[in-house]
């Protein structure tokens, strides 16, 4: 038994090293040659497409003052500390070949010095040219005619799904490249600026990607990368970009007028909810309410009203008030609009002349109602002389103050809060404690208030069914 195991044993090890020899012996077959991972149309790769932006890409380092706090207590204007340096890393992209560069406002807040870092090793001076703030846009100029600038494609051409690479320096660790898609398009009411109107992408942005491009997958620019949503400061999914369409245009103005030029229509308007429209009788439940007009604006040339409902400028159906807000911003002055308005029953066009937004004003705080009907548990005074300085209430309007609301009562729960001035109620001017508690008693199931709120006047409606 043991020698004819022992040579079973054997002659399975001799077979297995001849094959292992016939197997090292043979010529090794060639490895084929690196491949893509992915072809576009035209035959070109997104290694292509990185090698074609990544030169329009530039890194920012940006330096501001920085006051510290006294050394002592008995340090003095001119004998504390001296001023320290704080130092703010970013990106921009190039746009034009003699100089113009776009990036992020942020990126060079309050910067007097700028520099900006060419993919081919260059450093360069550069020169703020302006920033938009409400948009988060900023324009440099570097003293270099031998750039090589960016393609600029339509954003609103840009559908969810599309693949794009978003191309910055994050941390500061140099150029780099990432890839996702278009996870969304027209984000706004997100908080992140005045102006909100952003692409949405899983691409990774991090920080010190802000003023770099994102691009489509021709290479052409599609957005600047401004901000991400995070727990922990990094990456996490979600990425904005203001698109470049609206870059372009803020671009455009601050290179010509020095400053931004947005239209204006004067109208403060609001999203028109199910409970306001059931209010208003307004049908269909769709379009943004007119909730104040400014005299002698554009709005109160073309005869606007406050309640009326804009539901499309030039065609083109208004989903909210942000849309319309934005659209208007970005309409040359001088522009004719032809607006569909419905008033109560019946719907007109209507043609008004855009003009130019005034310069901003100081916001006034908000305020609100008092004690019956649905308004219980709200508190109310007159709008004295104090009241109405102290939030900025201009003179010629009525109203009485919100000075207390219970939380939740149903007026809180529909957004009143304490330092509202309510003006009407169900239509019944409201210029007296007396006015506003006669008006409050006739609401016992539903009421539509007007506010005025920050600077506008606003509607509230307040209901106790659900239809």
């Amino acid at each position: 038994m043991m020698p004819r195991t022992t040579s079973s044993v054997l002659t399975v090890l001799l077979a297995v090293c001849a094959a292992c020899k016939e197997r090292t012996t043979r010529p090794a077959p060639a490895c084929p040659p690196s491949q893509p991972a992915a072809i576009l149309p035209g035959g070109r790769s997104i290694a292509d497409v990185a090698d074609q932006v990544t030169p329009s890409v530039v890194s920012i380092l940006s330096e501001r003052p920085v006051h510290p706090l006294p050394l002592y207590d008995f340090d003095l204007p001119g004998r504390g500390a001296p001023l320290a340096r704080e130092y703010s890393l970013g990106s921009g992209v190039i746009v034009s070949s003699d100089g113009v560069i776009v990036t992020s406002s942020h990126v060079v807040a309050q910067a007097d010095k700028i520099r900006i870092a060419l993919k081919d090793g260059r450093t360069l001076v550069a020169k703020l040219v302006g920033a938009d703030p409400k948009t988060d846009v900023a324009v440099l100029r570097v003293g270099a005619k031998d750039l090589t600038p960016i393609r600029v494609a339509d954003s609103s051409r840009l559908r969810t799904g599309d693949v794009v690479l978003a191309i910055g320096n994050p941390f500061g660790v140099g150029q780099t490249v990432t890839m996702g898609i278009v996870s969304a398009v027209g984000r706004s009411n997100i908080g992140i600026t005045a102006y909100d109107d952003f692409i949405q992408t899983d691409a990774a942005i991090n920080p010190g990607n802000s003023g770099g491009a994102l691009v489509d997958m021709q290479g052409q620019l599609v957005g600047i990368n401004t901000a991400i949503i995070s727990r922990t400061g990094g990456y996490q999914g979600i990425g904005f970009a203001i698109p470049s369409r609206m870059a372009t245009q803020i671009k455009d103005s601050l290179l010509q007028h020095g400053r931004v030029v947005r239209g204006w229509l004067g109208v403060a308007v609001q999203d028109l909810t199910e409970d306001l429209a059931r209010t208003l009788a307004v049908a269909p439940r769709s379009g943004v309410l007119i909730s104040d007009v400014t005299p002698n604006s554009p709005a109160a040339k073309a005869r606007l009203e406050r309640g009326d409902v804009i539901t499309a400028i030039d065609g083109v159906k208004t989903v909210d008030s942000t849309q319309l807000r934005n659209l208007i911003a970005m309409t040359a002055q001088g522009t004719k609009l032809r607006l569909d308005v419905r008033r109560h029953d019946r719907t007109r066009s209507v043609e008004v002349v855009v003009g130019e937004q005034p310069d901003d004003r100081a916001p006034a705080r908000p305020q609100q109602p008092e004690d019956a009907g649905l308004f219980a548990n709200v508190t109310v005074r007159d709008l004295d002389a104090t009241l109405r300085a102290r939030l900025r209430v201009p003179k010629d309007l009525r109203g009485v103050v919100v000075t207390e609301i219970a939380p939740g009562s149903l007026a809180a729960s529909m957004g009143l809060r304490a330092g509202d001035v309510i003006m009407e109620v169900n239509r019944t001017a409201t210029p007296s404690v007396k006015a506003f508690r006669e008006a409050a008693r006739t609401s016992q199931r539903q009421a539509l208030a007007l506010v005025y709120r920050d600077g506008a006047t606003i509607f509230l409606s307040f209901s106790t069914q659900d239809e």
